[in-house]
């Protein structure tokens, strides 16, 4: 090792935490080169143990090796996704292909699949328990799914395709970065500001300065703020500019161009998936998913997309007659639809929401999400301002138990900054186990509000906060033995259960009651107000639903092409599906192809956007139970939750997770009767 690199010497800071005073983008190829061989040096040792294989020497063994690695590489790729640089990102393009490449050598290593094979086949003989057993299928599971068992010549082969998706993947998210970054709208004059309220006045006014403009103001392309602009500004044009700048992230010729990427990953999607036996790369990703195939999936989306488009046009002749009110004679566009959309809220609801965001100021929103999880888990989080950050904007906590026992660290960095990729985002630094010793978890949340003086959340924001804060909690309240198994590392359209039903407790009355409180005068907000939310709340749920069923019905067309090497323009095809779907005028699907980064900047969510309306099934039905019981916060249906879905991880299956907390299996109608999706026509 290295002696000089820090990375590669002990973390000695509180729960491990990384020496970030001491990174520099020159340290991680050394570090990873390193690590890796150091990896691959604890395989070999395993592999070549002269003791017959057993549990503790080959599968435990195997969940401790690369615990170096791991650390570099979270740490490595948290500041690509937080923090990055032209220099980092140089370095993410060289080590993509050494990565996947190493991560190929791991589950093609002949002999130690051979001793983890064997235990497979006889594991019902080996007096495991429930948690081994689940370590010992889902690594096995791994190993077959990364081609051990392909020939040799077609494991070469195999490991070629997956290094040069490690490249394309990379190149991916860092074009739409670079798009996102490149392009802003610069606002000068009162008349540009036309109709934005104070609060995305001072947004846009701080993204100016951190974008060096020193004269006017800047909307760039966040959703935190080019949704406000959409919402308020009366300047139709602009907000034409603004919405088709945002659409067209990633789909401009030249280096930044994702169309070409899209192609080639596709193309290799479709061999890696004939390799393994399977027809298309749909059929290969949902054998390891709850879903299990494509019909299911497209029995789901099915379902709720017909009757999403209803309520959609429901929300159409609103907002049309709106128009038609104000004189507005013009055709309803997409940059239009969030613009006439608020002012039917105000207008049938008398919910504005300049009204509504002093309500929700964002620290005292991250204290009511705190504050939630204090009253159904029983832990509290305390600042840690003298543990060091890779940014200013980024707050540490410690987290206990209600015995006062550390649980680990939470890391929460909610700023839009250029040098972070945008959306939301939950990750690790560390995570929990106790296998060989024990581990306590750090977590990240990322968000990309606005910063300013006050920094106001609508209620949208709110809901992202919480979601992801229910990711940290999955994370942070894992108790497993073995690292594989820990946290968010189920099956992914299981793992955002946790996060959406978190949501729920961001609008229940009591704890709005007690936090949200107006950033001026403190005055807590009025009963009135949270009657008028709780009315308005399933206005919009057509427009959002079939925005998001679009883009999920086209991921699952794609990667369910029998030929996608025969497309030759996946922009084409995603319109030529929706044009076959219905998809009704001016709804912009959620994510077009070219800046989808679920899909391409990784493939955790290819043929697997589904997987919010399926976990939206789930959280539906799971805070059912809460009602039953006759308040958000019972605390033997807390208990059960937190038993079996926050801190089981992969360590039980999870229909059979879900069904031992609810006590039978979910049911869709909750999710039906939340966004109002049972309304007859």
């Amino acid at each position: 090792m290295p002696a000089t690199n820090p990375l590669l010497q002990p973390w000695t800071a509180p729960y491990g935490l990384p020496p970030f005073g001491e990174v520099k983008p020159e340290l991680f190829e050394p570090a990873l080169e390193a690590a890796m061989a150091e990896h691959r040096g604890e395989l070999d040792a395993i592999a070549s143990n002269p003791q017959p294989a057993t549990f503790d020497n080959t599968l435990a063994a195997f969940d401790r090796a690369g615990d170096r690695l791991g650390r570099v590489r979270m740490l490595f790729e948290n500041l690509c996704s937080s923090h990055t640089s032209p220099e980092l990102q140089a370095v993410q393009r060289k080590v993509a292909v050494p990565l996947s490449a190493h991560e190929s050598s791991v589950y093609m290593h002949k002999a130690l699949f051979a001793r983890i094979d064997g235990l497979y086949e006889k594991r019902a003989t080996l007096g495991l328990t429930t948690e081994q057993q689940r370590l010992l299928e889902r690594v096995h599971l791994d190993f077959v799914r990364a081609g051990a068992r392909l020939p040799a010549d077609k494991q070469g082969r195999y490991a070629q395709v997956m290094q040069r998706l490690a490249e394309l993947t990379t190149a991916f998210g860092q074009n739409v970065l670079h798009d996102e970054t490149d392009w802003k709208l610069v606002l000068r004059d009162e008349a540009e500001l036309a109709g934005l309220p104070d609060f995305v006045r001072e947004a846009a006014r701080a993204a100016a300065k951190e974008r060096g403009v020193e004269d006017g103001y800047v909307i760039a392309l966040s959703r935190s703020s080019i949704l406000p602009f959409l919402t308020f500004s009366e300047r139709r044009d602009l907000r034409e500019t603004a919405f088709k700048a945002w659409v067209s992230r990633g789909e401009h010729a030249g280096e930044h161009d994702n169309r070409p990427i899209i192609a080639e990953i596709m193309k290799l999607r479709e061999e890696q998936a004939r390799l393994h036996g399977y027809a298309t790369f749909a059929d290969y990703a949902l054998v390891d998913r709850m879903a299990a195939k494509p019909s299911a999936v497209d029995e789901l989306l099915d379902n709720v997309w017909e009757r999403a488009k209803k309520a959609v046009e429901r929300e159409r002749a609103q907002l049309v007659a709106a128009m038609r009110t104000d004189g507005d004679t013009s055709k309803l566009e997409a940059w239009d639809w969030r613009y006439w959309a608020e002012k039917v809220r105000q207008r049938e609801y008398a919910v504005d929401d300049a009204e509504v965001k002093p309500y929700f100021p964002l620290d005292a929103m991250v204290q009511a999400a705190f504050d939630c999880a204090g009253r159904l888990f029983g832990i509290r989080f305390t600042p840690r301002p003298d543990l060091a950050s890779y940014h200013p904007d980024v707050k540490t906590y410690e987290v206990h138990d209600a015995d006062g026992q550390p649980v680990g660290l939470f890391v929460q960095d909610n700023y839009m900054r250029p040098t972070k990729r945008s959306g939301a985002w939950m990750s690790g630094l560390r995570w929990q186990a106790r296998n060989g010793e024990t581990v306590r978890p750090i977590i990240l949340n990322n968000n990309n509000f606005a910063k300013s003086a006050n920094t106001l959340l609508s209620f949208d924001d709110v809901r992202t906060l919480f979601h992801e804060f229910g990711h940290g909690l999955h994370g942070l309240l894992s108790n497993v033995t073995y690292y594989k198994l820990s946290g968010t590392s189920v099956l992914q359209d299981y793992v955002e259960l946790p996060s959406q039903l978190f949501e729920h407790w961001m609008s229940e009355p009591e704890v709005l009651r007690q936090h949200a409180r107006h950033v001026e005068t403190g005055q807590p907000i009025p009963d009135a107000l949270i009657e008028r939310l709780q009315k308005a709340r399933r206005f919009g749920q057509g427009y959002d639903t079939v925005r998001y069923t679009a883009s999920a019905i086209v991921d699952m067309a794609a990667h369910s092409h029998p030929n996608p090497s025969s497309v030759a323009d996946w922009v084409a095809f995603e319109a030529q599906v929706l044009r076959e779907r219905g998809l009704p005028e001016a709804v912009h699907i959620m994510h077009r192809l070219p800046h989808f980064q679920h899909l391409f900047s990784g493939d955790s969510y290819a043929a697997g956007y589904y997987v919010y309306l399926w976990a939206e099934v789930l959280d539906a039905d799971a805070f059912d139970a809460f009602k039953e019981a006759g308040s958000p916060f019972a605390p033997e249906v807390a208990a059960r939750l937190k038993r079996y879905i926050y801190s089981a991880g992969n360590s039980i299956e999870p229909a059979q997770a879900f069904e031992t907390f609810r006590g039978r299996p979910p049911k869709i109608e909750p999710l039906l009767e939340k966004k109002g999706l049972l309304e007859p026509a």
